[in-house]
């Protein structure tokens, strides 16, 4: 590093394959986890002053009426066709919904899908927040979710992607071990924080259907082939040391009845391959740090 150049030093440098390796259970390749964002956008939202909540002057109904068609319609489509090929979704979860729209919450649960944390609302933001605000945040999102749900959230997607330097120091301090906010690899890695241990959940934008649909004008045949490329390259590689692929969706967009299909076809090709642990992303941090943190730390140190 240069005199100069400031380093947020959250991880060590580790090439792709000179890592320990990583093996999933029953011998697959490649640790498969979809990632619906469950949320609740505020129609009216406080003024944040680093960032609006809409493009358009508040309050903006189409924005918002489009948002909640996940809600009404979008999860039902989507979680029966994730439960009808084995799949259990890890809840990226606007908390807020608990009380706003807890038969969402409740259905997810029921299914047996896991809960971590997106903030309160999508449409508030951590920039600016002060450490106070911040551990409310992470406080309220720890207990919403255990008294509607009994769960203890494992990990953390900061509210429409908003940090603050200290977030991830502040999760690992609340006995969260797992975060998705950095994008930044194809397999989990360690975290350096301040105290506890917490690892890097490999997240998506790239695969993200927000960015599939909003910034690359996919249509839906288009996104489900990137899914399919994305997945048999990761499950092919992933013999050398194992890998992961996150599915993260929104179901205002991929439960239009016009994409459902194409993506049904992702289902099918990855739960029929033999590839795959398709598993919850709470289960592949409990796996990662039971057999290969501590490896993977002092080679990253």
């Amino acid at each position: 590093m240069r005199e100069g150049e400031a380093d947020p030093c959250l991880y060590g440098y580790s090439p792709y394959r000179g890592r320990p390796k990583i093996e999933w259970p029953d011998g697959k390749t490649c640790a498969v986890w979809i990632s619906p964002n469950l949320e609740y956008y505020e129609l009216d939202p406080p003024a944040n002053p680093h960032r609006k909540s809409w493009a358009k002057p508040h309050p903006d109904v189409v924005g918002y009426g489009h948002r909640d068609y996940a809600n009404r319609v979008g999860h039902w489509r989507m979680a029966e066709m994730m439960e009808k090929h084995g799949f259990k979704g890890s809840v990226s979860l606007s908390v807020a919904l608990c009380q706003h729209v807890p038969e969402v919450v409740a259905n997810a649960n029921e299914l047996g899908w896991e809960f971590f944390s997106h903030g309160i609302y999508n449409t508030r933001y951590s920039y600016g927040m002060n450490e106070a605000q911040e551990r409310a945040i992470i406080e309220d999102s720890i207990r919403t979710v255990r008294d509607a749900t009994g769960q203890t959230i494992k990990g953390w997607l900061a509210p429409a992607l908003t940090h603050t330097p200290r977030t991830l120091d502040l999760i690992a301090e609340y006995g969260l071990t797992y975060t998705c906010d950095l994008y930044h690899d194809d397999q989990p890695g360690p975290v350096s924080v301040g105290q506890g241990r917490l690892i890097s959940m490999p997240y998506s934008l790239e695969v993200n259907d927000h960015y599939g649909f909003f910034i690359y004008n996919m249509s839906p045949r288009d996104y489900a082939d990137t899914l399919i490329r994305q997945y048999d390259r990761l499950a092919e590689e992933g013999q050398k040391s194992g890998t992961v692929m996150c599915i993260p969706l929104h179901s205002y967009l991929i439960g239009q009845p016009h994409r459902i299909g194409p993506f049904e076809r992702v289902l099918e090709h990855i739960a029929k391959d033999g590839r795959a642990w398709i598993t919850r992303s709470g289960d592949i941090a409990d796996h990662f740090l039971s057999h290969y943190y501590n490896r993977a730390e002092v080679l990253s140190a």
